[in-house]
C-alpha cells in the first residue's frame, strides 16, 4: 500500500526556471483547488467533468485510502497533481507482472497562469525525481488513456518505454515503463548536461537580498564570538550579569571598535550567545554588523599574517554568500526532515563543521560552478571518465573486488565497449589502459590544461561523459550515484581550497587505501562487540591515482600539484538497510533549519521516547564503539559529523557507520607490526595526546554542540548530559575490566584535558592547514579545559534502559 507517511512531507527540486515543490495534498484545504483542475476541460482523461466538490472531495476521500496524491508548486504556486499507488492493488496488476519496486503513477498539470517554455517538460521531470528520490521506487508505470497524446509525448521524452494497448474498462490505455537508468539516459540525451550556459548574470546573486545577507553576517558573528572566544583568541569583558545571563564587551584592535553581547557560559568554555543581543559600536554609535569587517578588527588578536589575511577573507564572503542562498531557497523544516530520505537531509545541512567559522570557502569555484556543485544545490552532476595508460597509475582493489567487476558494477558492458572502441578509434590497445572518472570542474578548471602534455601523448584520453547522474555530498568531492542509488559512492580529487587545505587526493594515498581497508574491516570482523553494537565502516573497496612526472619532479611530496588525478569508490550503505530502516548523516544532529528549530530535538519528539533513552540509544552506537577501538585496539578516527552515518529505526539511532578510513584513520601503536603497504596509519604520539581523539574529536567537537541544543531547546540541561555521557563510558568500563589498565592509563576522567583549537590552525596557514603524514603537527594547544565529566567519575553506575523494540 502506498501512503504519504511512506513517502515525503515535502520535495524541492531546482531547474532553470526555478523551484519546483511537492507535499502531500491537504484535501479540506485544496479541495477548491482540485475541483477546479479536476474539472477543466483539458482535463477530460480524468473523467470528473460536471462534478460538484462534494461529488470531488467524496472521490479523493476514496483515493486517498489507497493511493498517495501530492501537490506541486511552481514559484509558491500550486500548478499540478500527482497521484502515485502500487500496481499490485490496482486493476493494471491483471495486464502485466508486477515486479518489487514498480510504483503507478497519474500526473494532471494545470494550466500556469503565463505560458512558459518548457514547463510541462520540467514539471514531469520534477515528478519523475521525486519518485526516484525513494530507493524502494526501481520503476515507473503508467497507464494513460490511447488518446492523451500530450501525455504520450512527455512520457517518451522522459524514457517510457510502451509495451501494449489494454482494456481497464473506463478506458482503453497505454501500458508503459520506465525504470531510473531510462530516465536518466533520457534526460542526458535531451538536456546533455546542464552547466553553466543555463544560469543568467542576475541568477547568479538574486539570493543575496539586504535582508538574509544582515541576517547570515550577524549568525557567522555570532559563531565568531563564540568559538574565538572558546579558543580563547579573544578575551571578551564581563560588564553586568542579570539572572542567568552574563553581559560582555570585546574591544578590537581600533580603539573606536568595540561590540556588546550577553551570553551563557556552559561546559567546556562553550559561549551561548544571544545572537539577537550583539551590538556593534564605532564612536559610540551604532554601526552595522559585517562578518569581514569583523575579521579585519580584530586581524592581530586572531594572529592572521597580513599576507594571509585576504584569503581568509574570501572563505569568509564565500561562507556568507552560501548561508544566504541556503537561506534563500525552499527547504525541509527540522520537523519535516524527521521523514526524510538520506539525501534530502544530506542537501538540507546548512552549517557546516561546528567549529570553524570559514567552513564554506570553496576557493575556486566561480558563481556558475556554485550553482552546479555545491551540495546545497543538489544539482545532477556527470562525471567525466578518462583512460590512463597502465604505465602511469597505481591501481588497487580490496581482496574481494578486481578491476573488470569494478567496471562492470558502474559502468556496465555497453558503455564499456563505446570507451574501448573510442581508444581503437585512435589506435590504442584498450588492454593497456585503465577507466576512471574525474569531476568537471577538475576537468574544464585544471586537467585539460595542466595535463595537456599526457592528453597529446596519449597517456591520457578524454572518453566523455558516463551515463549516471550525482548528487554532491556534504563533503562535496564525495558524491552519490542518483541514477542508481545502489553503486558505490565515488571521492574525486577537487583543487579547490576548502577549509585549510586544497581538496586533491593524492596517488600515494591511493595505492594503499583498499588495502588499509581491508585491515580495518577484518578488526571490525572479528571483535565480536562490534558486530553486537553494530558499528561498521564503510570500505573504500577501489582506488586509483595518476601519476605526473613533470609535476612530481617540480614539486615537494605534500604539493597540491601531486593530488590533482585520483579517485576512489567506496561502498554504498543503502544496500545493507533493513525494510524498517533509514539513514542521516551525524552532522543533521547539529542541523538548526531557518526557522530556528533545531533537528535533534524534533528527532527525540518524533522516536516518541525519553531524551535519556534516546541518548542512551545514541551513546550506545556511536561513543561505546569508538571507546572500544581506541581502548581494546589503539585505533582511532576522525569521528565528526560528516565522517558518521547514523542508522535510525523510527528516529532512534540503532547503529553507527564511520566512513572516511584510509585518509583519516590510525594506529596509535608504534611497535605494532603492519604490512609495509599500510605502515603508514602507525603514528607515534605522546600518551596525553591521544586521549585527545576522544576528548577533543568527540567531547569538544561535537558533545559540546549537542548539549547546547538540547539545553538551548529541549529543557535538557548540560549536567543531565554530560551525566549520562559518564554514565555510558563508566558502563563500557565496568562491562570490559580486562581493559582497566588502560583505563587508567588513559583517563577520560581526569579533571582537564588540553584545549587543541581548530580555528588557530586555520587562521595560521588557510592553505595547508594540516599534513596527514604527521598527526601530532595538527594540534594547535592552547591551556586546559575542565572536563565535564570528571565530577562524575564516581558515580554509581546504573543500567541504561532502552526502548522496547
Amino acid at each position: 500500500m502506498i501512503n504519504q507517511s511512506t513517502q515525503f512531507t515535502l520535495f524541492q527540486h531546482d531547474t532553470h526556471l526555478g523551484a519546483f515543490s511537492i507535499r502531500a495534498i491537504e484535501l479540506e484545504k485544496d479541495l477548491e483547488l482540485l475541483h477546479q483542475w479536476v474539472t477543466q476541460s483539458h482535463t477530460q482523461y480524468w473523467a470528473m467533468q460536471g462534478l460538484s466538490q462534494t461529488q470531488v472531495y467524496e472521490e479523493y476521500l476514496k483515493t486517498c485510502q489507497k493511493t498517495a496524491v501530492f501537490v506541486g508548486t511552481f514559484a509558491e504556486h500550486p500548478c499540478f497533481l500527482i497521484e502515485v499507488y502500487d500496481p499490485k492493488n490496482d486493476a493494471i496488476a491483471e495486464h502485466y507482472e508486477v515486479q518489487a519496486g514498480d510504483v503507478g503513477m497519474h500526473l494532471l498539470i494545470a494550466q500556469p497562469m503565463h505560458k512558459i517554455a518548457g514547463f510541462t517538460w520540467e514539471v514531469f521531470k520534477t515528478v519523475m525525481h521525486f519518485l526516484f528520490e525513494n530507493p524502494c521506487n526501481k520503476r515507473v508505470v503508467v497507464e494513460p488513456d490511447v488518446r492523451n497524446k500530450k501525455i504520450h509525448v512527455l512520457n517518451k521524452k522522459a524514457g517510457f518505454c510502451y509495451q501494449k494497448v489494454i482494456n481497464l474498462g473506463h478506458k482503453f490505455a497505454d501500458l508503459a515503463w520506465c525504470d531510473r537508468a531510462q530516465f536518466m539516459r533520457a534526460v542526458q540525451q535531451g538536456n546533455h548536461i546542464m552547466l553553466s550556459q543555463d544560469l543568467s548574470p542576475e541568477k547568479a546573486v538574486e539570493h543575496l537580498q539586504l535582508e538574509t545577507w544582515q541576517r547570515v553576517n550577524r549568525a557567522l558573528i555570532c559563531k565568531a564570538l563564540s568559538e574565538f572566544a572558546h579558543e580563547r583568541l579573544i578575551k571578551p569583558t564581563l560588564t553586568n550579569e542579570e539572572h542567568e545571563w552574563l553581559f560582555f564587551e570585546l574591544k578590537t584592535d581600533y580603539v573606536d571598535v568595540l561590540y556588546r553581547f550577553k551570553a551563557k557560559l556552559l561546559e567546556l568554555n562553550h559561549w551561548q550567545i544571544d545572537e539577537a543581543s550583539i551590538v556593534k559600536q564605532r564612536n559610540d554609535l551604532p554601526a552595522e554588523l559585517d562578518a569581514m569587517h569583523f575579521i579585519s578588527e580584530l586581524r592581530e588578536s586572531l594572529g592572521i599574517s597580513p599576507a594571509m589575511l585576504p584569503t581568509y577573507l574570501e572563505e569568509v564572503a564565500s561562507t556568507l554568500s552560501s548561508s544566504a542562498y541556503k537561506l534563500s531557497q525552499p527547504s525541509l523544516t527540522s520537523a519535516q526532515l524527521t521523514q526524510a530520505n538520506f539525501q534530502q537531509v544530506e542537501r538540507a545541512m546548512t552549517e557546516g563543521h561546528p567549529c570553524f567559522i570559514a567552513n564554506n570557502g570553496r576557493i575556486g569555484f566561480s558563481a556558475l560552478d556554485y550553482h552546479n556543485f555545491a551540495p546545497e544545490v543538489g544539482a545532477p552532476i556527470r562525471l567525466v571518465w578518462l583512460a590512463a595508460h597502465e604505465d602511469k597509475i597505481v591501481f588497487s582493489t580490496t581482496s574481494d573486488l578486481d578491476y573488470a567487476t569494478l567496471m562492470e558494477q558502474e559502468l556496465g558492458h555497453d558503455l564499456i565497449q563505446l570507451f574501448e572502441n573510442k581508444l581503437k578509434d585512435r589506435g590504442l590497445n584498450p588492454a593497456q589502459y585503465r577507466f576512471f572518472p574525474v569531476h568537471p570542474w577538475q576537468w574544464f578548471n585544471k586537467l585539460a590544461a595542466l595535463f595537456a602534455p599526457d592528453m597529446a601523448l596519449h597517456d591520457l584520453v578524454c572518453l566523455g561523459y558516463g551515463a549516471d547522474q550525482y548528487q554532491a555530498q556534504q563533503s562535496i568531492r564525495t558524491l552519490f550515484n542518483k541514477s542508481e542509488p545502489n553503486k558505490h559512492y565515488v571521492k574525486l580529487a577537487l583543487s579547490i581550497l576548502n577549509m585549510g587545505f586544497m581538496r586533491g587526493l593524492s596517488p600515494y594515498y591511493m595505492k594503499a587505501t583498499p588495502a588499509i581497508n581491508d585491515w580495518i574491516a577484518r578488526l571490525v570482523k572479528q571483535d565480536l562487540y562490534f558486530a553486537e553494537s553494530g558499528f561498521s565502516i564503510l570500505r573504500e573497496v577501489a582506488a586509483i591515482g595518476y601519476h605526473n612526472d613533470r609535476l612530481e619532479a617540480a614539486t615537494e611530496l605534500q604539493s597540491p600539484y601531486r593530488k590533482m588525478l585520483s579517485a576512489l569508490w567506496r561502498d554504498n550503505p543503502l544496500i545493507e538497510l533493513k525494510a524498517n530502516q533509514r539513514l542521516m548523516t551525524m552532522a543533521s544532529f547539529l542541523h538548526v533549519d531557518k526557522q530556528g528549530n533545531a533537528l535533534l530535538p524534533e528527532l527525540i519528539k518524533a522516536a516518541d521516547i525519553s531524551i535519556e533513552q534516546w541518548m542512551a540509544c545514541y551513546l550506545k552506537c556511536y561513543l561505546d564503539p569508538l571507546l572500544h577501538c581506541f581502548y581494546a585496539h589503539n585505533v582511532v578516527f576522525m569521528p565528526h559529523g560528516e565522517n558518521v552515518i547514523m542508522v535510525l529505526e523510527n528516529n532512534v539511532p540503532v547503529r553507527a557507520i564511520m566512513k572516511d578510513i584510509a585518509e583519516e584513520v590510525a594506529l596509535l601503536d608504534k611497535d605494532a607490526v603492519l604490512a609495509q603497504s599500510i605502515d603508514r596509519i602507525r603514528v607515534d604520539m605522546k600518551d596525553d595526546l591521544k586521549i585527545l581523539y576522544i576528548l577533543t574529536d568527540v567531547f569538544d567537537c561535537f558533545f559540546r554542540f549537542m548539549a547546547n541544543i538540547l539545553d538551548q531547546q529541549a529543557g535538557y540541561s548540560q549536567q543531565q548530559f554530560w551525566r549520562q555521557v559518564a554514565q555510558s563510558i563508566l558502563l563500557y568500563q565496568h562491562t570490559h575490566p580486562e581493559l582497566q589498565a588502560k583505563f587508567e592509563q588513559y583517563n577520560l576522567f581526569a579533571d582537564e584535558f588540553a584545549l587543541s583549537c581548530l580555528n588557530r590552525l586555520q587562521l595560521s596557514n588557510n592553505k595547508q592547514m594540516i599534513d596527514l603524514a604527521d598527526p601530532a603537527k595538527n594540534l594547535k594547544l592552547e591551556g586546559m579545559l575542565k572536563n565535564p565529566i570528571a565530577s562524575f567519575k564516581t558515580m554509581e553506575i546504573h543500567p541504561l534502559v532502552y526502548p522496547s523494540a
